[in-house]
């Protein structure tokens, strides 16, 4: 309950402008790093109110590489990247699909997830499987996220909302029939919550790579942290993290 409270007192202030979790500015030793905080198990809160997460270990270990110190902001997603274009944050660590529009306006890292998309409904919803069900629906998204494309592509109309908690309570509600999410973080929220309210009913037939996000003009940056992402890769950090949250190798 405190882990959930304090994911909504988080989400309440971050709606109202962007946390920091401390206050250097223009130190070249500092990584200003940008993410949500209640997405779990990829970034939020732990009991003692600490953001932690699989995002959040995988940019620390990458930091501890290149030698920079990890500073946290924390902001809704459909702020991250105003955040970052505003150069608030050097760096989105939430799980940015890679697509090739984000390609194109990004300075995108090499992919440090793979998943799946499936179909999320409430219990007892019968009358949903697969994207083609999902026509002439109400899917509850995030708007600008990548799972809003593919909900809005099956011919679903969005409920915009800011994060997968949202999404979940708009279903148990009545208020939206679907939504579409990472495989991940699904599972995630019924080990935690429990199935007993949401069920996944289908796949998006989808594989979709996150990847770290950085302005365009910082490629630089994006080399350092790719460089650093093969070493993890190579001497079984990223593995062991994602043991760690998943159970399995997600990394590749």
């Amino acid at each position: 309950m405190r882990r959930k409270l304090a994911a909504v007192m988080l989400a309440v202030v971050a709606a109202a402008g962007l946390v920091a979790c401390s206050s250097s500015k223009n130190d070249a030793n500092v990584l200003k790093v940008g993410t949500e905080g209640n997405y779990s198990p990829f970034t939020y809160q732990d009991n003692g109110g600490t953001l932690t997460g699989y995002d959040i270990d995988v940019i620390k270990a990458v930091g501890d590489k290149i030698g920079k110190k990890i500073e946290f902001t924390t902001a809704p997603w459909d702020s991250l990247f105003a955040a970052l274009e505003s150069k608030r944050v050097d760096l989105i660590a939430n799980q940015v699909t890679v697509k090739p529009e984000r390609e194109q306006k990004y300075s995108l890292s090499q992919p440090y997830t793979v998943s799946e998309g499936v179909i999320v409904t409430k219990t007892g919803n019968d009358g949903i499987h697969t994207l083609a069900d999902l026509n002439g629906k109400t899917c509850a998204q995030s708007e600008t996220s990548n799972w809003a494309d593919v909900a809005k592509q099956a011919g679903c109309k969005v409920e915009a909302i800011p994060g997968f908690v949202e999404a979940t309570q708009l279903l148990k509600t009545g208020r939206a029939d679907a939504t579409v999410n990472d495989t991940l973080a699904v599972n995630a929220y019924t080990k935690a919550q429990g199935t007993g309210t949401i069920q996944i009913v289908g796949k998006t037939g989808e594989t979709s790579k996150q990847a770290f996000a950085a302005r365009k003009d910082e490629q630089a940056l994006t080399d350092q942290i790719n460089k650093a992402l093969d070493e993890l890769r190579a001497d079984g950090t990223l593995a062991k993290i994602s043991d760690k949250y998943f159970g399995t190798d997600v990394s590749k």
